[in-house]
C-alpha cells in the first residue's frame, strides 16, 4: 500500500514537472503569438484604410474588392505566422492552400480573365459610363462597368452583357470621344442616271436638314459602277455619335420621299 502511494506521488510529480516544462516552453510563444495577432490585426486594418484611400478614385466596386482582397490575404498570412510561432506545423497547410488555389484557378479561368479585364478597363478607362461604344459586334451606350462584365444599352432597348476579358482584349470603338460620326447611306440607281445632276440636287437637300451639321459638309459620291446596269451612290453626312442611328433612319425616310417625287431613277437600298 505504501509502495503504491509512493509510485502515485512520483507520477504526479513527473506530470507536474512536465507541465511546468511545457508552460516554460509554450507560454512565451503563446504570449508572443497573441501580441503578434493584436498588433498585426491593427496594422492590417490601418493598411486596409490606406488601400481604400489610395483606390478611392477608381470604381467603387474595384476599390472595395481590392481593399477586401488585401485585408483577407494579410490576415491569412498573420494567422499562419501566429500558428507557426506557437509550434503548429504550417507546411502541410500551405501546401493544401496552394493546391486548392490552383484547382480554383483552373476551374475559374474564364472568370479570372473577366476579372483581370475588368480591372484593366477600370484602370485605363478606354471608355466610361455614358459612352457609346462598339465591341464584339455589339453597339450601345455603356450603362455600367462591373468587375466581370460591361453592361450596354442598345438603341433597340436591349441590354447587352459583354464579358470584360474579351472586351479588354478585343477591338473597342469608342464613339463618344470623336466630335462627329459618319452616317453613310448607299443606294443603287440606274447607271443611266445623271450623277452630277443628282449630286447638285441632293447636297442642298441634305444640308438643309436641321439634324445635319454644316461642317463637315454633306457629300454625294459614286462608290461602285456596273456599266449598263447600276451604280452605287453614297450619301454621307456627319452627326453627333449618340445621334447616329436616329439620323440614319431620318435620312432614309427623307431620301425615300425625295426619290418618290424625282424622275431620276428608281432607288433601292444596296444589298
Amino acid at each position: 500500500m505504501l509502495l503504491t502511494s509512493l509510485l502515485a506521488l512520483h507520477q504526479v510529480g513527473f506530470y507536474l514537472e512536465r507541465l511546468q516544462d511545457l508552460a516554460v516552453l509554450y507560454i512565451p510563444k503563446v504570449v508572443a503569438a497573441i501580441v503578434l495577432l493584436v498588433v498585426g490585426w491593427w496594422l492590417i486594418s490601418w493598411g486596409s484604410r490606406l488601400v481604400a484611400a489610395a483606390t478611392a478614385r477608381l470604381d467603387v466596386s474595384l476599390s472595395s474588392f481590392l481593399t477586401s482582397m488585401f485585408s483577407i490575404a494579410l490576415k491569412v498570412l498573420l494567422l499562419m505566422s501566429a500558428a507557426g510561432m506557437v509550434g503548429f506545423e504550417t507546411t502541410s497547410f500551405v501546401a493544401i492552400v496552394g493546391a486548392a488555389g490552383l484547382a480554383v484557378g483552373l476551374a475559374l479561368q474564364g472568370t479570372l480573365a473577366n476579372f483581370a479585364g475588368g480591372v484593366l478597363l477600370l484602370i485605363f478607362k478606354p471608355f466610361t459610363v455614358g459612352d457609346v461604344i462598339e465591341s464584339q459586334g455589339r453597339s450601345g451606350t455603356v450603362q455600367a462597368i462591373q468587375i466581370f462584365n460591361t453592361i450596354l444599352l442598345t438603341p433597340q432597348g436591349d441590354t447587352v452583357i459583354l464579358p470584360n476579358g474579351a472586351t479588354s482584349n478585343g477591338v473597342i470603338i469608342n464613339k463618344a470621344h470623336p466630335k462627329r460620326a459618319l452616317v453613310e447611306i448607299q443606294l443603287e440607281l440606274d447607271s443611266s442616271t445623271d450623277f452630277e445632276a443628282l449630286r447638285q440636287q441632293a447636297i442642298p437637300l441634305l444640308r438643309h436638314d436641321d439634324e445635319v451639321p454644316d461642317a463637315p459638309a454633306p457629300q454625294v459620291v459614286l462608290v461602285a459602277l456596273k456599266p449598263g446596269a447600276t451604280m452605287t451612290v453614297a450619301f454621307r453626312v456627319y452627326a453627333q455619335p449618340s445621334q447616329e442611328d436616329a439620323l440614319r433612319n431620318h435620312l432614309l425616310e427623307k431620301l425615300q420621299q425625295w426619290f418618290a417625287t424625282k424622275p431620276l431613277a428608281t432607288a433601292a437600298p444596296a444589298s
